[in-house]
């Protein structure tokens, strides 16, 4: 499943830091090679052990193929703005750094010490969490290829990221070596929707008298 956008698109306010993620990530991609990954990537046996902690910040700017940069980019332009919009420039960016850090955390917990992980994943995780919590009720129009046939679908965000989510814990139960940091997928996501939970404005109901 591929998703193309969410329906309930409207938000109040210019989306500045969704945008500047995005532009911040795109230009970190065509300024690193695999040296730069070695460097700036997270490693797994360093930050269980207190070391290179600066990595858990830049390995976020990094990805390993065009592929990966574009669907992380992607994802964080459909669904960032909405949470961008509702928990402010502040809120937002805690979320998506703090996100992006348990995720790395996570990956180390589950990974050889030698392991090294790069990309946005774990953030973007934790914004896809946000997202179901504080849009609900907002469908995703979605890209579905069936065998040689593609077609579209509307699917009901819960519905939406709770499947993918579904396959991010499939992926880390099952332990193959795909290559795919799961383990930081599933805790991004599950930082995300805490976060979220303490971040999200109250709702303020009106009552009239009678």
């Amino acid at each position: 499943m591929i998703p193309l956008t969410d329906e309930e698109h409207r938000i109040n306010r210019t989306p500045y830091f969704t945008y500047l993620l995005i532009a911040a990530n795109i230009l970190f991609f065509f300024m690193s090679n695999d040296i730069t990954a070695e460097i700036f990537g997270v490693r797994a046996g360093d930050i269980l052990s207190g070391q290179n902690l600066t990595t858990l910040i830049t390995s976020m700017f990094l990805h390993g193929g065009l592929l990966h940069l574009l669907f992380n980019m992607w994802s964080l332009w459909i669904f960032g703005d909405n949470v961008e919009d509702d928990l402010g420039p502040v809120g937002y960016l805690a979320l998506y750094f703090v996100s992006g850090i348990v995720g790395s955390y996570a990956f180390a917990l589950f990974a050889d010490p030698e392991s090294i992980a790069i990309g946005a994943s774990g953030a973007i995780s934790g914004i896809m969490a946000s997202y179901l919590i504080l849009h609900p009720r907002n469908r995703v129009l979605t890209l579905i290829p069936i065998g040689f046939f593609i077609t579209t679908m509307r699917i009901n965000a819960p519905i939406f990221i709770g499947i993918w989510f579904l396959l991010q814990f499939v992926g880390f139960s099952t332990a193959t070596d795909s290559g795919i940091a799961y383990s930081a997928h599933v805790g991004g996501f599950l930082a995300g929707l805490v976060l979220t939970m303490i971040l999200k404005k109250p709702v303020t109901r009106e009552f009239q008298a009678n």
